[in-house]
């Protein structure tokens, strides 16, 4: 009987009582979107054929006043005036160099050129030395105060230009500086520092720790330190700060308006002049405003790389 009762619980089909019980059947689990699925599927369709085409022709759009300024500038006056400059692509025996040759023997727009150039050159280096070595500071060195520094640095990014135009006139008048080169340098180098000691010091504090401590055990100085150890890997941040401070100063109209020399203004205030005297002389102001244009966009070009280098950085960061 006990055999029997034994051998019934062994065979598959036995006493149920004596079976264990069956585990809970595993459900397919439901899925989820999760941010990175989401940007993945996202990237996926960018990467499709009608948003590549779609994404192509919003370039297009954006590039369409460039190229409208270009061809214009390739145009002859009796051209401009008669007709729009999509005409060139039925007629393309209207371009002609003879726009640019005018704009050279312009002495108005060369001269405001190297004024430019004088004035950016200066300003941009400038920035980037004195905020690269604030940066380092207040990343890496102890000093009284330094957060509430830091603090007041971050406050000045929130004061804007117009406010400063009027004292700092007066101030500039009393020094004998006003209406000056130096003047529009020293005010362009005043307003990009808060920016660039924000940029750098934060870019610089990300640096390993240790890094700077083994370079200090193997007798490295701060100077040293700086040069040869935070310096090169912050390349990225300080071409992405160069490009900024090239672009702000080169583009402005309001300071140089102000400040600037009369007699020798920068690129854009010379632009606004012969606006203002030859309101019709568009086969200067076309090829002017054409090359005031493609001078940023070569340095932008030039320094793409360490660019797109600072920004991936800081957005890694």
């Amino acid at each position: 009987m006990t055999s029997f009762a034994s051998d019934k619980a062994d065979r598959p089909g036995g006493d149920p009582a004596a079976r264990p019980a069956a585990e809970p059947s595993a459900r397919p689990a439901r899925a989820r979107t999760s941010p990175s699925g989401t940007a993945a599927r996202l990237a996926a369709r960018a990467a499709s054929g009608g948003m590549r085409l779609f994404l192509v022709l919003v370039a297009l759009f954006w590039l369409m006043p460039t190229v409208g300024l270009l061809l214009s500038s390739l145009r002859s006056p009796s051209d401009i005036a008669s007709s729009g400059w999509w005409q060139v692509f039925t007629a393309p025996a209207q371009l002609t160099t003879e726009n640019y040759r005018d704009l050279l023997a312009n002495d108005a727009i060369t001269g405001s050129l190297v004024s430019t150039v004088l004035i950016t050159v200066p300003a941009t280096l400038l920035v980037i030395v004195i905020g690269a070595f604030a940066g380092y500071a207040f990343a890496w060195l102890d000093f009284p105060g330094r957060d509430w520094w830091f603090l007041l640095v971050v406050a000045l990014l929130v004061v804007p230009v117009q406010v400063a135009l009027v004292p700092v006139s007066k101030l500039f008048g009393a020094v004998g500086i006003f209406e000056t080169t130096l003047g529009v340098v020293l005010f362009h180098t005043a307003f990009g520092l808060p920016f660039a000691i924000f940029l750098l010091r934060n870019f610089f504090a990300e640096i390993p720790r240790e890094l700077l401590e083994a370079a200090r055990l193997d007798g490295a100085g701060e100077i040293r330190l700086f040069t040869r150890v935070v310096l090169p890997l912050g390349g990225p941040a300080v071409a992405s700060l160069g490009i900024f401070q090239f672009l702000w100063v080169w583009n402005d109209m309001l300071v140089a308006l102000i400040f600037a020399d009369a007699q020798s203004p920068p690129i854009t205030v010379a632009l606004q002049q012969q606006v203002r005297q030859f309101g019709n002389n568009v086969d200067v102001l076309a090829p002017g405003a054409f090359v005031s244009m493609l001078i940023p966009l070569l340095v932008f070009f030039a320094f793409q790389r360490q660019f797109v280098s600072g920004v991936m950085a800081g957005a890694v960061k």
